[in-house]
């Protein structure tokens, strides 16, 4: 049975146009006048979905039709359809780019698109990006256009009545600094490092009312999915997960796997010193380890207790920020250096430029757990990989080593959990 909600899918024709300030700032003004407001984010991504969960208040799951797969992206949209007034989908890129892209995305599921295009410095122009948009796939549905970083009200109106008739025109944003979300090289800053985040949303979503940018999309009816409900096979299982500000990058679809499979997750700080909590698996998500090196190396007593958890062969999962925690040594890009726990050999240092980026897919000896690669550090380990990812894309090319030691298995690679629920319930199985 289809369930029924307005709908969108803000894209636009590049990154760096805007897109999550003003997908965090639509979100936040239909927050705020009462509607229940739920986002995804297309795509891999971490940084901006914890900005859209501080401005919808719900968490926020990405949508990919490789990595998370058509029929899991079909139940999470009929399940907000099911409880929201109103859901935006935030894309990624350009709405174009990328093997399966946004338009692919946002056709499967009849996702009208609002085209977000940033102005600043143009003027009739403006209305030929527009068409393209609109025109250059016939049959994508599309809902209109937003121009961003605008001037001034005069040149709002003069982009608006430069359009194509039957492209309709949602309005004007205006530039505004106090309303920009701040950077670092993975991406934007952490949501609970903003301090005043909630200032700047506030502020966006005031732009946002002003200038009547506050039209709410036509219905969507989406399916029902249907999904298998996993299997308890981490019944009673604790998981201790690391989490803070250094091991930050946690689907909130990957703990819900989890608990649906029975497993208990306890959490715990290392950055607070926090030693590791009586479990029988451990998961080190991604994050900013490199940011906190001293503050990582003074945890002598979670270094130890991550050994001796190792030695006595229980599971550990150490992914990209966690692979690095592992390793004997890790350095910033200046070359400060400090010692990490040391349960793998070798190390690593955080590099100028992107060094892997990327789909992939890790083919374990568990089973193909589909995932996603994005980091700045290069890593020497002196441990052959067991495995190496499978590029979605130019699948001939290199991609990122998989390696083992006991029942610790790291890799750079995040992983989408739900994409094999029976290989991650091996991973974690004492």
């Amino acid at each position: 049975m289809s369930a029924t909600c307005p709908a969108v899918f803000i894209a636009a024709p590049a990154s760096g146009q805007g897109k999550t300030t003003v997908s965090a700032a639509v979100a936040r003004y239909h927050r705020d006048q009462g509607l229940d407001v739920r986002v995804f984010k297309m795509g891999p991504d971490f940084l901006d979905p914890m900005i859209l969960e501080q401005a919808c208040g719900h968490p926020v799951d990405p949508l990919h039709l490789w990595m998370v797969g058509a029929d899991e992206c079909r139940a999470m949209l009929h399940g907000a359809a099911e409880k929201a007034d109103l859901i935006l989908v935030e894309g990624s890129m350009g709405l174009f780019d990328g093997d399966p892209s946004g338009a692919d995305l946002a056709e499967r599921f009849g996702l009208p698109v609002l085209g977000l295009i940033d102005a600043s410095g143009m003027a009739q122009t403006f209305a030929a990006v527009a068409n393209g948009l609109a025109s250059w796939r016939p049959g994508l549905p599309f809902a209109g256009v937003i121009a961003n970083r605008v001037g001034s009200a005069g040149h709002g109106r003069m982009l608006g009545a430069a359009l194509p008739e039957g492209i309709r025109y949602f309005g004007a944003l205006p530039r505004n600094e106090a309303v920009g979300l701040p950077d670092r090289h993975l991406g934007l800053v952490q949501a609970e490092e903003i301090d005043d985040l909630e200032q700047r949303l506030a502020a966006a979503a005031e732009a946002v009312g002003e200038a009547g940018v506050t039209g709410l999309p036509e219905p969507v009816a989406f399916d029902a999915g249907e999904l298998p409900e996993p299997e308890k096979e981490l019944a009673g299982v604790r998981v201790a997960i690391a989490r803070d500000a250094a091991f930050a990058f946690l689907y909130p679809g990957n703990l819900r796997l989890l608990a649906a499979m029975g497993a208990e997750p306890v959490f715990f700080s290392p950055l607070a010193g926090d030693r590791l909590p009586e479990a029988e698996a451990v998961w080190l998500p991604g994050g900013y380890p490199e940011l906190h090196l001293d503050a990582l190396a003074a945890n002598e007593a979670l270094k130890a207790d991550l050994a001796a958890h190792h030695d006595a062969g229980r599971p550990i999962l150490a992914e990209c920020g966690g692979f690095l925690y592992l390793l004997e040594d890790l350095a910033d890009v200046a070359g400060h250096s400090a010692s990490m726990a040391g349960l793998l050999p070798g190390r690593a240092q955080l590099a100028e430029r992107v060094q892997g980026i990327g789909l992939q897919a890790a083919p374990l000896p568990e089973g193909e757990i589909r995932g996603h690669t994005f980091h700045h550090s290069r890593a020497e380990v002196a441990l052959e990989p067991i495995a190496h990812g499978i590029r979605a894309r130019d699948r001939g090319s290199a991609a990122e080593a998989v390696y083992r030691r006991g029942r610790l298995t790291a890799t750079y690679l995040h992983a989408w959990f739900p994409s094999n629920p029976e290989a991650v319930a091996e991973l974690f199985r004492p």
